[in-house]
């Protein structure tokens, strides 16, 4: 039997991961040279990633929508040829202002490609493939965000803009999904109302809410203690380098990857929801024990358990999705799951500083475990009965 990263088409969804996770891990290395070419203050660089994000809040639900009443293609192909081009178009950015327009349409682009990839999984397997089918797309995506920042940083070498030539690189891969992507569609009634409403009822359901609460928590902890105070604990604690820095937090992008690619095997003696409130624990853990590091060296163990958790949940959180939603409303599932990621990214920071300036830095993690925490009361009590798919 052929093994399933051979496939013709999950490479295809490979390459379609890819980028829609390129538009912000590739920039980093260049913020300093836009803060020094645009003369900023530090505060609004972020700028350049709210408006891109912003985007997905809004737009990912229709996105979701139209995927399923018109296709997949037919949102995807465009939605590549978008990214492409206003991405590209960023290298000529004679203003910040004018780079900033271009991160917004760029991000509308973005905020289908991170939804449909994920559909088309659904759609073209299920079972032990589909488990195992997320998990490498979960493996590849995290291998790409901690390779890209090293691009993005050769790139920049050449200068700040270098780094969004990588988007012309959506231009050819719109042309594969058109041409060489061989995936089912979904039949449409045409009656909107009717596919609306059956949508909306699927989703009052209370594995599909438990599943919607667990990624908007898991990004909620991502992006307010990893991505935003990590740095800030680091550097305030043992006054680690940003190559240090860099170094810790992409040590859990491999461990994801190396957990996520094992999750067809684990499937056969561990359960989905098991896996998923073993990753709950790993956060858990992970909170607890960043604040006690002894260095910014040692600071990589519970990293590495967030990593875990990472690679254990989300995979499993997308393949027990795509298999509740029905395929006619699939896309419309992974698009609302995608605006909440997208609020998490969004809200994380802001909840986070809230609590840092309330009750100092080490509360942050103390938070974390906290949600970490509510996400294992969720799974045990709304997801246990979860039933997936017959392993083929």
């Amino acid at each position: 039997m052929k093994a399933l990263y051979k496939d013709k088409n999950l490479q295809i969804v490979f390459l379609v991961t890819l980028i829609a996770i390129m538009g912000v891990s590739s920039i980093i290395p260049a913020l300093p040279l836009i803060i020094n070419k645009f003369g900023l203050h530090p505060s609004s660089v972020g700028m350049i990633f709210t408006l891109f994000t912003l985007p997905g809040i809004f737009f990912a639900p229709l996105a979701g929508i139209f995927a399923d009443r018109l296709g997949r293609k037919k949102i995807l192909i465009p939605s590549l040829l978008l990214f492409g081009t206003a991405g590209t178009a960023c290298f000529f950015a004679s203003s910040y202002s004018s780079l900033l327009w271009l991160r917004l349409i760029q991000g509308v682009g973005a905020s289908a490609i991170g939804v449909i990839n994920l559909t088309i999984i659904g759609d073209l397997f299920s079972g032990k493939d589909r488990i195992k089918a997320m998990g490498l797309n979960a493996g590849v995506l995290s291998m790409g965000t901690a390779i890209f920042p090293a691009i993005g940083g050769i790139l920049a070498q050449l200068g700040w803009q270098a780094p969004f030539l990588l988007s012309l690189l959506a231009l050819p891969l719109a042309w594969i999904v058109a041409f060489k992507l061989d995936n089912p569609e979904p039949k449409s009634d045409g009656n909107f109302q009717k596919y609306l409403s059956a949508a909306i009822s699927s989703m009052k359901n209370k594995e599909v809410l438990s599943l919607f609460a667990i990624s908007l928590l898991t990004f909620i902890i991502l992006y307010g203690p990893i991505i935003t105070y990590l740095p800030v604990l680091m550097n305030s604690h043992f006054a680690a380098s940003p190559l240090i820095i860099g170094f810790v937090i992409s040590s859990a992008s491999f461990i994801t990857a190396i957990a996520a690619s094992q999750l067809g095997r684990l499937a056969h003696f561990i359960s989905q929801p098991t896996m998923i409130a073993i990753s709950a624990f790993a956060y858990a853990a992970s909170m607890i024990a960043m604040p006690s590091a002894g260095s910014a060296l040692w600071c990589i163990i519970p990293v590495c358990l967030f990593g875990l958790g990472q690679g254990l949940n989300m995979p499993n959180s997308m393949s027990m999705l795509t298999a509740i939603a029905p395929m006619e409303q699939r896309a419309i599932f992974m698009s609302i799951n995608g605006m909440l990621l997208r609020l998490g990214q969004t809200l994380a920071p802001l909840l986070m500083g809230l609590v840092y300036a309330g009750f100092k830095l080490d509360a942050v993690f103390y938070a974390g475990a906290v949600i970490a925490l509510a996400m294992f009361l969720i799974t045990i009590k709304y997801l246990k009965g979860f039933e997936a798919e017959p392993l083929q």
